[in-house]
């Protein structure tokens, strides 16, 4: 930097944020006159363009639009850059380290906030990015020794300031020096906070273990597995804002894609990225890219239709063909059957066109020739070789009417094209025909809809999705081995897979991280175990439910859950009114209510919804996450959190199998600061007192 800033005092470091927000003002008032100077060059080449349209040759015309083009660009980037500015006027910078490389050399202050602040005064950044390569060791460091990867190499030297600040709206609320591991005290104060609307940035109190796995750009296949509470789908959005900003030249926010378990989820995190100044990225659920994939030819069961059966009925038979279908032994019996399918279903017949005959042996060696292609792309390919061996070898040139009855003679070889029976044949070739039963209505099961992909792709073929260069798939412990073939078929591209085995709302189809990275034989594997959402005493309380050895709670201390019995249900009802009651009087900003299942939601609902606050009901048609008191299904509430949680229906005849143990497990550890459990008659087993 071409000049020194001492800052040492907190009077300084104020005065100091008063000069930065000075430059970023003018800078905001260089942009505007930059739009503004774009808009009328566009606008000036425009009336040119009209006013000499007669006038002008092809060639001018063409260099005249091209100007416009590239001037809009330019000033879509300067209103880019604008946009960039007035988010860091707001928080200019959150942390600062002063680093020097040797006893010898200068020390530089540096200056970290959500983007890079550049003056062109001093010809010097006066704010890092957070991404950049020198900010790491604000995450990764302490006092003393450290070092970060330059671009020419590894670049040593000692840390002899580190500071953190909390800047909202321009004023700084406070400043603290942090000599011990980064920001405990910010972090602290930031878990206490009440609850936003949606899933907020966390750039300022990113840990270290966090920071490894957001600055990795080397895994091709990265799996994270992390404890509930850990900030796992933000670490991986951060990661995602990361690759974008290092890898800029070559993969833009166009080429993400995001697999979340539902709409509201994906609208829960939709601010993420763009409060890290990248634009929104592409989201869809397995059930949208199944039906695009099936090409809504058949209709199926959702996930979550597939979670409410099991738990509204115990059906040992459907447990079973899930459960079935979930192993990596079905996919190596699909794939024995689809062999058994290419040596038995194809029958080669001779075929006769006119006098002329073309041998079964013929047909035959052509279907082997083509084994690379899908089963069902051979087809055409055998129909080109028998018309091109009549024209070769009979001197023949076949007509279109003799073409179509040559392809469907062709056709007529294969036992059948139906996808869906050739699939149930499976389960015939199998001995367990059982195993394949349709839902009401001639529906799909859920279980079958991706190995009945996975036979489309063998058999008809499936062209991948080049257009997307990394893949973010969530909530990785509710998708099945067989759906992890399709995924790394239909997505060659580089994926971060994330999730937790712990809080599977089917645990008769989860897969772990050590089951997923049979599929991704490359894939590194990371973990998150400190929890941070939930107080210690909730974290506590949930690992009594199901323990979870990996998790370490963060000590921050609140209230402990309270449980409350109840005579009877009309009782409990009115329990919960009071709880929200008592919510309302409270500085939480968001309630939510999470029962075992959508049947129980939408009871309590119906009986509390004329309450004098507004309450929301969240369903899995929802597209979008509402602030305030929600009630909703414990598979519904996972990924999300709230300030308050109550529990209801914590019976023993309602929660008492391992699913309901997940559900519950679930549905407590969505809570940040307090949690209350309600049950009438005895409470369940589940909960260890």
């Amino acid at each position: 930097m071409s000049k020194t800033i001492v800052n040492y005092s907190e009077v300084e470091e104020r005065e100091y944020l008063e000069e930065i927000k000075a430059k970023l003002y003018k800078a905001i008032n260089d942009s505007d006159q930059e739009i503004d100077s774009h808009s009328q060059d566009i606008k000036e080449y425009k009336e040119y363009l009209w006013e000499n349209k007669t006038g002008m040759d092809h060639a001018e015309k063409v260099s005249v639009r091209q100007s416009i083009q590239q001037t809009a660009l330019t000033g879509e980037n300067t209103v880019a850059k604008k946009n960039r500015l007035q988010k860091l006027l707001k928080s200019p910078y959150f942390g600062r380290i002063d680093f020097v490389q040797n006893v010898d050399s200068q020390r530089i202050p540096l200056y970290i906030g959500i983007h890079s602040f550049f003056d062109p005064t001093l010809n010097a950044n006066l704010i890092h990015d957070w991404r950049a390569p020198v900010a790491s060791m604000f995450y990764d460091y302490e006092l003393g020794e450290a070092s970060f990867e330059a671009p020419n190499g590894e670049t040593k030297g000692e840390i002899l300031l580190k500071r953190q600040y909390r800047i909202r709206q321009g004023e700084m609320e406070f400043m603290l020096e942090s000599s011990l591991n980064i920001h405990d005290d910010i972090l602290q104060q930031e878990l206490s906070q009440t609850s936003d609307e949606k899933m907020k940035n966390i750039v300022a109190t990113i840990q270290r273990d966090q920071n490894a796995i957001i600055r990795n750009d080397k895994s091709r296949v990265l799996i994270i597995q992390g404890v509930a509470g850990s900030g796992k789908t933000s670490i991986a959005l951060h990661r995602i804002a990361f690759l974008l900003y290092k890898f800029k030249q070559t993969i833009s926010s166009k080429d993400i894609l995001i697999i979340s378990p539902n709409s509201v989820f994906a609208d829960y995190i939709s601010n993420v990225l763009p409060e890290l100044g990248e634009e929104q990225v592409r989201e869809t659920g397995m059930e949208e890219l199944a039906s695009e994939l099936l090409e809504d030819k058949y209709k199926f069961q959702t996930f979550s239709e597939q979670v409410a059966q099991l738990l509204e009925k115990q059906d040992k038979k459907l447990i079973e063909r899930i459960e079935h279908k979930s192993s990596v032994y079905f996919i190596n019996k699909l794939d024995e059957y689809l062999l058994y399918i290419e040596k038995e279903y194809f029958q080669p017949t001779e075929i006769m066109v006119r006098r002329f005959i073309v041998p079964a042996w013929f047909v035959k060696e052509r279907f082997e020739a083509y084994h690379r292609l899908p089963l069902m792309k051979r087809f055409p390919e055998i129909v080109k070789d028998v018309v091109d061996n009549i024209s070769i070898y009979y001197k023949y040139d076949v007509n279109s009417t003799e073409r179509n009855e040559i392809r469907k003679a062709v056709n007529n070889m294969f036992v059948t094209k139906n996808l869906r029976k050739l699939y149930k044949d499976f389960y015939q070739w199998l001995g367990r025909p059982d195993l394949f039963k349709l839902a009401k209505g001639s529906v799909l099961e859920y279980a079958d809809v991706f190995p009945m992909i996975y036979f489309k792709m063998q058999l008809e073929g499936l062209k991948p999705y080049r257009n997307v260069k990394h893949l973010l798939v969530d909530e990785m412990q509710d998708y099945t081995p067989i759906q992890y073939r399709v995924i790394n078929k239909l997505f060659p591209c580089n994926k971060t897979i994330l999730g937790d085995s712990n809080q599977s709302v089917n645990p008769h189809s989860s897969s772990s991280a050590e089951e997923i990275q049979k599929v991704f034989s490359s894939a590194d594997s990371m973990i998150l175990r400190k929890s941070y959402r939930s107080t210690y005493e909730i974290i506590q309380f949930a690992q009594k439910i199901h323990r979870n050895p990996e998790l370490i709670a963060i000590k921050r201390h609140g209230e402990h859950p309270v449980i409350k019995g109840l005579q009877n249900e009309e009782e409990e009802v009115q329990a919960v009114h009071d709880l929200i009651m008592k919510y309302t009087k409270s500085s939480n900003n968001s309630l939510g209510i999470v029962c075992k299942t959508y049947t129980q939601a939408k009871y309590l609902y119906d009986q509390i919804q004329d309450s004098p606050e507004q309450i929301n009901l969240l369903t899995s048609e929802s597209v979008s996450f509402v602030n305030g008191i929600i009630i909703t299904n414990a598979h519904m509430a996972k990924g999300l959190e709230f300030d308050h949680v109550i529990v209801p229906f914590c019976s023993s005849n309602n929660y008492k199998t391992n699913i309901d143990k997940y559900m519950l497990y679930i549905a407590c550890t969505r809570a940040m600061h307090k949690l209350h459990l309600t049950h009438a008659g005895e409470i369940t087993k589940l909960i260890n007192n």
